[in-house]
């Protein structure tokens, strides 16, 4: 069944606790290699949940699991190197907490009751609070704090959405189960009125966890502060758990008749998380909090791009596959950095490209990826948004996500070549390895592989996703 995606690296994540490092670093690897197997198994329809009441399978739910677990693998090889080069005070307790982290979030992209979903989106900032603050010190103590606090508050604003929804059901006594695809069903007996009043509060809640702004204060701190195997999970695999809360409720609002008010919402959270990255883009200090300022930006162009539909939402589902791969090679890399400069500040790093080649490659690359310059697959898909935005009269928007996204790449161009070719007269720390480089250059690869070779199957499972909110590649 299905369900072991979830089960599997709970299980796992437990006995490593107690287990000796070595042993559970390979349990890590193991249970990364399997889940990815199992989720191949789910996507291709080899295996379905048991418990269908609560789980059900659906193309971007597929989708969100299978990008998950994919870059689940090579953080986890990253990881292995990673941890016998850095001090953590609880190895144990980070192997576990990863895995259980991956439970959470494979538990996200399988649900489809509404409680059960919330469920599932809290769980996944209990279980990522530890990694946060694995380091133990007292900036990564406030950063915590901070996640859980705004993320709680957030996930408590989305239960008050589940129940607007559920009180949406009084007109024309519908009595169906409350999981999301009984209620498209009967969308159009549900009460406008609660109904776009439990959008709202979604949109709130899981966008404070997906990184909206104005709710996305919580993320600079969490990424900047966490392990680099943990923020790469953070940005790459977490945000868009939390999209996805948020994207079944605007299915929901389309298929009432109400998709214009959905759409509405999430362009303008999208506008605004773009404009607020730009700004703080340009006063960045710390590299990994530039990376984390990135995040907001790209979960501001997918809501964008949902939010105005027709081609657009092609190219927002493009955008979260590529977005998660380049972002997640990003923070790898930021990792070889911190342990090969000890700082995270810009200023104390330098001449990466002499000192640091294989890490200034991978690096640099994903800088351009990250910022749309071909041959990565988010050239494709912010083209393909702009178009769609076009296409579908958004032209005052388009152009404000235009002068954005110019912004974003100034402000980040002027820090990255200050650590690429900046001077730098202090000593590297530690030495470059495969075993540490190798992941990043294999998730940018991919991407290069996607924007070439869509492969069919993948390529349904988008159009599938995307119909169900009028999306498709034809307007």
């Amino acid at each position: 069944m299905l369900e072991f995606t979830c089960l599997l690296p709970l299980f796992t994540g437990i006995i490593a606790m107690f287990l000796p490092v070595r042993l559970g670093r390979g349990i890590l690897v193991v249970t990364a290699l399997l889940h990815l197997q199992l989720a191949v198994l789910g996507w291709l329809g080899k295996v379905k949940p048991a418990l269908t009441g609560y789980f059900t399978v659906t193309p971007e739910g597929m989708l969100v699991l299978l990008v998950t677990s994919f870059i689940f693998l090579f953080i986890s090889i990253y990881a292995v190197s990673y941890m016998s080069e850095t001090e953590i005070a609880s190895e144990p307790i980070y192997i576990g907490c990863t895995l259980f982290f991956l439970a959470t979030m494979s538990m996200v992209a399988l649900a489809d009751h509404l409680v059960v979903l919330w469920i599932a989106i809290e769980a996944t900032t209990l279980m990522s609070a530890p990694l946060i603050f694995l380091h133990r010190s007292k900036s990564a103590l406030e950063a915590t704090w901070k996640y859980v606090l705004i993320c709680s508050v957030g996930i408590a604003l989305a239960l008050l959405g589940c129940f607007f929804i559920v009180l949406s059901m009084d007109r024309g006594n519908v009595d169906v189960p409350i999981t999301f695809s009984s209620l498209r069903q009967v969308a159009g007996l549900l009460n406008p009125i609660w109904l776009k009043t439990g959008f709202i509060f979604l949109v709130v809640g899981y966008g404070t966890k997906m990184g909206l702004a104005p709710m996305h204060t919580w993320l600079p701190d969490a990424h900047s502060e966490a392990p680099s195997p943990a923020s790469a999970l953070l940005s790459g695999a977490l945000l868009n758990c939390a999209f996805l809360g948020i994207y079944r409720g605007h299915q929901l609002m389309y298929e009432a008749g109400l998709g214009d008010f959905s759409s509405q919402i999430l362009v303008g959270f999208g506008l605004l998380s773009m404009l607020v990255a730009a700004i703080f883009m340009f006063n960045q200090t710390g590299y990994k909090r530039m990376l984390a300022y990135s995040s907001i930006e790209n979960m501001g162009i997918i809501a964008f791009g949902v939010g105005v539909g027709g081609l657009a939402t092609y190219g927002a589902m493009l955008h979260l596959i590529h977005h998660s791969l380049i972002k997640s090679s990003l923070f790898l890399s930021s990792g070889n950095i911190l342990l090969g400069y000890g700082s995270k500040l810009i200023d104390k790093t330098g001449n990466m490209a002499r000192l640091f080649p294989k890490t200034f490659t991978a690096f640099f690359a994903g800088f351009a990826g990250i910022s749309g310059f071909p041959p990565f697959g988010i050239f494709v898909s912010e083209i393909l948004i702009i178009m769609g935005a076009f296409q579908q009269g958004w032209t005052v928007s388009v152009t404000v996500f235009i002068a954005a996204l110019v912004l974003i790449f100034a402000g980040a161009s002027r820090l990255v070549m200050r650590m690429s070719f900046g001077s730098y007269s202090g000593e590297i720390l530690v030495d470059e390895n495969l075993a540490r480089t190798l992941p990043s250059y294999a998730l940018l690869l991919t991407s290069i592989v996607l924007c070439v070779w869509l492969p069919d199957s993948l390529y349904q499972t988008i159009i599938s996703a995307i119909a169900t909110i009028g999306g498709g590649i034809h307007g």
